[in-house]
């Protein structure tokens, strides 16, 4: 998640004032029309060499990572380039799983299939949050596009996943990567519209992830303004990123830069919650919480006085990334 609000070096180096001349338009409250081919389906990927990976992220490591946001700063200063007209809305998409407005984020116990992603980019040890999905191979991961890739540029090394940690503990295991998937938008150009990429981990111990924690259902072309539960690890003050934090609040657009298409909520989560879920709220337990339908990740925030979380848009580009890396 990158923000221009309190995060010390891990922050946009874009003032706010330079964030509100990138946009000249008001927010709109419909996804925009498809325009162009930049709205079509774009994927890029590349292998992993995994190994030593989870016996290089020791403890002392694991916490001494830098929250990943400090990448989507660098993504936009080298030039983003989002048009509000780009964004392709198709068909709503539901793959479910296997089985009021808060401004503070609350504390959780560990959740199996929400953890903490940990990779080397340029020499650069980073930490940001992800969550385990359904797939077809039962090894993929959902985290933000910064998360992996510099936006545009090259994929994250010494990529490994842990879920439910907690204070340095992996109680699952590490779970190191053989591929990482995101959207050409992102990688290509680190549009902002298209910031959410997925991981896909080895088997560990004979077992595939989804045998060992639960995979979140996703969705897909959902309807705007819904109310989420967002999670993750905020590692930047005043939090320390050693457990779980949760946000809930219904989702309004992003007013001050309508072209990056995004959703906020209420919430006040730090660098290193980073690519951590957003879930749909159901009517029932069953469907609320962190057993909801994923629907977007954790993305930036603004140095604004406003505690809001932004989140983008899953529409048919990010839909074709997630599909790429379950078959894979």
């Amino acid at each position: 998640m990158t923000r221009t609000r309190s995060l010390a070096t891990s922050l946009l180096s874009l003032s706010a004032a330079a964030l509100l001349a990138l946009t000249t338009a008001g927010g709109a409250s419909a996804a925009p029309t498809p325009s162009g081919d930049k709205g079509q389906a774009s994927v890029t990927s590349t292998a992993v060499d995994s190994t030593g990976a989870a016996d290089y992220w020791t403890s002392d490591r694991m916490r001494a990572a830098i929250p990943g946001d400090v990448l989507a700063s660098k993504a936009l200063e080298r030039g983003n380039t989002s048009s509000a007209a780009t964004v392709e809305k198709g068909k709503n998409t539901k793959v479910p799983a296997a089985k009021g407005k808060t401004t503070i984020a609350v504390n959780e116990n560990p959740v199996d299939h929400i953890g903490k992603v940990f990779f080397t980019l340029g020499g650069t040890n980073y930490v940001c949050s992800g969550n385990a999905v359904v797939s077809a191979n039962k090894s993929t991961v959902a985290t933000a596009g910064h998360c992996l890739n510099e936006g545009p540029g090259t994929f994250a090394a010494n990529f490994i996943f842990v879920p439910a940690y907690l204070n340095g503990a992996a109680p699952y295991g590490k779970w190191t990567a053989n591929a990482l998937y995101a959207p050409g938008q992102w990688s290509g150009s680190g549009d902002m519209q298209y910031d959410t990429g997925f991981a896909v981990v080895n088997q560990l111990n004979g077992q595939y992830l989804s045998d060992v924690v639960t995979g979140s259902g996703v969705e897909f072309n959902a309807a705007r303004g819904l109310t989420y539960k967002s999670y993750g690890y905020p590692a930047a003050s005043p939090f320390n990123g050693e457990t779980l934090k949760s946000c809930y609040g219904t989702a309004s657009d992003d007013r001050r830069n309508p072209q990056f298409n995004s959703q906020g909520i209420a919430c006040d989560m730090t660098g290193g919650s980073s690519g951590g879920p957003w879930f749909i709220q159901g009517s029932t337990p069953e469907t609320s919480g962190s057993n909801g339908l994923q629907n977007s990740i954790n993305s930036y925030g603004y140095n604004s006085g406003s505690a809001v979380m932004y989140g983008p848009y899953w529409g048919t580009v990010i839909q074709q990334t997630y599909a790429s890396a379950a078959a894979s």
